[in-house]
């Protein structure tokens, strides 16, 4: 075979099967094409109803609450700290132990301060016997109005005096402003402290406060009075609380509203400080129909959800109102006695054939 021949059939043999390979994905491509949609209605059609579960919607009452977080303060709480500075003389801190309002917790050195009141008390006797006199001499009209007026004058200036070192002296002592329970003590007796020094805290518990903040959309709905419920951080038991006091500004950083709620304390078993979990009724729904979350279709605008009619699947529109951990109120667009579908619902389309299983 001459030369030329050779490489004529060599250019033409890449050529070749080229052509063969787009004639074959043609054919295939154009066969799949054509028996696809009959293997999508077989299996729309030939897999008989589709099995799904639903419940059977009945009005029933519901309590609408908020769920947040809160802290427990005492109902009085003071960091006491001394008017005036100097040597700590005497310490009658207990910690840990209960006092009564008035009691003496602690005693600063006032030995010059009781020594200038006996100086003055000296000086008001002897100022009190010359106002005597000079009065029994104006009576006589042995002197003037005026002098007598200069003793009485003296005899008041003294008076106060005492009354201001007396008021000095009370304030080198801690007395206990109310009832409650002594905390940890930071000083020790001979100690010199200041003014800026803490030297115990005093709590009262016997009633407590409850701090939490609720978010701004439900500001108009709480009121002084209202019912809160709260349980302590690892434990289950509920305790109620009654709310006494609202911020009357929203917080325009977290847009919170704060409100303080009032409890008992028997035993004291409930700690300031304490983290706690507040559940707080805003209103009760006698005939709430409730759906679970997993049933409620998100859309843009809106919501939906799948409901059994006479054995298809039927979509409809629905307004949600409050919302639970696991189930959504519906104020709109299903009746009572309906079944909402809960499962399937990616499958779901409006009419395709089901078997509802409610779970009864």
């Amino acid at each position: 075979m001459k030369k030329s021949t050779k490489l004529i059939l060599y250019a033409l043999i890449p050529l070749v099967l080229v052509g063969a390979f787009v004639l074959r994905s043609v054919f295939i491509d154009g066969n799949e094409s054509e028996t696809a949609p009959q293997t999508t209605q077989r299996s729309a059609q030939g897999g008989g109803p589709l099995s799904v579960s639903g419940v059977i919607i009945q009005p029933e009452p519901f309590s609408e609450r908020i769920i947040t977080t809160g802290n427990i303060i005492a109902n009085e709480e003071v960091m006491l700290r001394p008017e005036v500075s100097g040597r700590v003389t005497e310490l009658f801190i207990q910690e840990g132990n209960a006092v009564k309002r008035g009691d003496v917790l602690l005693k600063i050195n006032d030995a010059d301060l009781r020594a200038e009141l006996l100086r003055t008390r000296l000086q008001l006797e002897l100022a009190e016997i010359r106002e005597a006199r000079q009065k029994a001499l104006l009576e006589n009209r042995a002197i003037a109005a005026e002098d007598y007026e200069v003793a009485l004058n003296q005899v008041n200036t003294l008076k106060a005096e005492i009354e201001l070192i007396q008021a000095r002296i009370e304030k080198t002592e801690i007395r206990a402003p109310f009832d409650g329970i002594i905390g940890l003590r930071n000083i020790s007796p001979g100690a010199y402290i200041t003014p800026s020094d803490i030297v115990v805290s005093l709590q009262d518990f016997d009633r407590i406060r409850l701090d939490f903040s609720i978010p701004e959309r439900h500001a108009a709905r709480v009121r002084n009075g209202d019912r809160v419920e709260f349980t302590r951080l690892g434990t289950q038991r509920r305790y109620n609380a009654r709310i006494i006091a609202i911020e009357p500004r929203i917080d325009a950083t977290t847009r919170t509203l704060s409100l303080r709620a009032f409890a008992e304390n028997p035993g004291r078993e409930i700690i300031p400080g304490s983290f706690v979990e507040v559940s707080l009724e805003l209103r009760e729904i006698p005939d709430a129909m409730l759906i679970p979350t997993q049933a409620l279709i998100p859309e843009l605008g809106g919501a939906s959800v799948f409901i059994a009619d006479n054995g298809s699947a039927q979509q409809v529109r629905v307004q949600s109102g409050v919302r639970t951990e696991d189930r959504v109120q519906i104020t709109s667009g299903i009746s009572p006695g309906d079944t909402v579908l809960t499962s399937g619902i990616l499958q779901l389309r409006n009419g395709l054939p089901i078997r509802v299983n409610t779970g009864n």
